[in-house]
């Protein structure tokens, strides 16, 4: 193969093993690939999809494959790709990959442009990076894609924002917006990973350190159970009432971001939003603040506005962390320069959280190829029966046993004449 651009084929071996190791904690997707192997709804159908080059996501992409796709992979962000990784798509799976861990944002649109010019039926997105340059750039691409799929919040934000001023030119399905994908993956996918990137990129004990988690979204939420878990004092700042009422009666204090900078140990934004940290918090927070950012893009931190105020350049004082000295003595770190925490410093969500999100990209793929120009050009949920049939694999792979209602039960439910006896 020559069409893809990799760090070191060498390194394949050892992200199959790897591979294969996050396969065996995903047993929904491994009876789709199955299917998909014998019935191939996807043949015919080129895809292109801009994700995280990890090893779950080597799973979902061979499991297209399997179902007849003729598929591309690039990174959905400059510090997420294992090398290891796409290594061994392209050497064991002859999958053409574009992602090289670290590359600058010059390498990343090109290789952003390099999947579009597979020319794809389908995209799949993880930040809606594929949709947006497609209609900023490439709207020639347009009269051949049936739809996408969209895996993060951020990317849904972004899609529904395009839909409504009427922009967007085909159908794109959130899979984000399956429960079987943000009520896990999202909520203890990102919880216990965005904890091991801090973790592993500061070694630093999260027991009484005052930790702020900025939003209380699903991710949010899922930092903040855990930050607890492990013995910080955790503070949530948010923008909505509710969400900031829930936070309360989970137990977290609630203030404002201006609040919390000056007595904050460690900071996490996972809003999704522009400058949510921004140059009146650094000139408050105190000495030694650890920065970090789970959401998708790495604009929730004014880094330059940091930038401006710090003297010098900064310093790298551990891989993934920089250290930016302020004027007056104070030395203020950004974590994984600022990008997503979980991937930059870690390894991103456990497989068996992934496993439930990469079924629904599949199942979500193989049903807009079903109903190829019957869908408007809108952002679509993931069906309610894709859903369900997810979470029954599951609960069935873990050995966990629900109950089923009775005639007598279907008929109650089901009749407005049944009441108070």
């Amino acid at each position: 193969m020559s069409n893809y651009d990799i760090k070191d084929m060498n390194q394949a071996e050892g992200g199959r093993r790897r591979i294969d190791w996050a396969e065996r904690e995903m047993p929904v997707l491994r009876q789709i690939r199955e299917r998909f192997a014998k019935e191939k709804p996807l043949k015919g159908m080129r895809l292109s999809a801009c994700l995280h080059v990890t090893t779950e996501t080597a799973n979902l992409v061979v499991t297209l494959q399997e179902g007849g796709a003729d598929i591309v992979l690039t990174a959905s962000n400059p510090l997420s790709t294992q090398d290891d990784v796409a290594a061994a798509l392209v050497n064991q799976y002859e999958i053409p990959v574009y992602a090289i861990k670290g590359e600058d944002n010059v390498t990343y649109y090109k290789h952003i442009a390099a999947a579009l010019d597979h020319k794809p039926h389908i995209t799949m997105d993880d930040g809606a990076d594929l949709v947006s340059t497609i209609h900023k750039e490439r709207r020639d691409l347009l009269d051949e894609i049936v739809g996408g799929t969209e895996e993060t919040t951020t990317g849904v934000i972004r899609l529904k924002a395009m839909a409504a001023d009427k922009a967007l030119q085909f159908p794109v399905i959130a899979v984000n917006d399956a429960m079987t994908k943000h009520l896990f993956d999202n909520r203890y996918g990102t919880g216990q990973s965005t904890l091991d990137g801090i973790i592993r990129a500061t070694n630093i004990l999260l027991a009484g350190k005052v930790f702020v988690v900025a939003g209380y979204g699903w991710c949010a939420r899922g930092l903040a159970m855990r930050a607890r878990g492990m013995g910080a004092n955790v503070i949530v700042t948010e923008i909505d009432p509710l969400k900031a009422l829930e936070a309360v009666m989970d137990g977290f204090r609630v203030m404002p971001m201006i609040e919390a900078a000056p007595i904050g140990d460690i900071f996490c934004t996972l809003t999704g939003d522009i400058n949510v940290i921004d140059k009146h918090h650094f000139e408050v927070m105190k000495d030694g603040a650890l920065v970090s950012n789970s959401g998708h893009f790495n604009v929730e931190i004014n880094i330059p506005a940091l930038q401006a105020l710090s003297t010098g350049k900064p310093k790298l004082v551990r891989p993934f962390v920089e250290q930016y000295d302020m004027p007056d003595g104070r030395r203020i770190h950004i974590l994984g320069e600022g990008r997503l925490i979980n991937l930059a410093a870690a390894e991103g969500h456990p497989a068996s959280v992934m496993d439930m999100s990469f079924a629904n990209q599949a199942l979500a793929a193989e049903y807009m190829v079903k109903n190829a120009g019957k869908l408007e050009k809108t952002v679509y949920g993931v069906p309610v029966e894709i859903d369900a049939e997810i979470a029954r694999i599951k609960l069935e792979a873990m050995g966990v046993k629900v109950d089923t209602l009775t005639a007598e039960q279907v008929k109650y439910l089901n009749s407005w004449e049944e009441g108070t006896v």
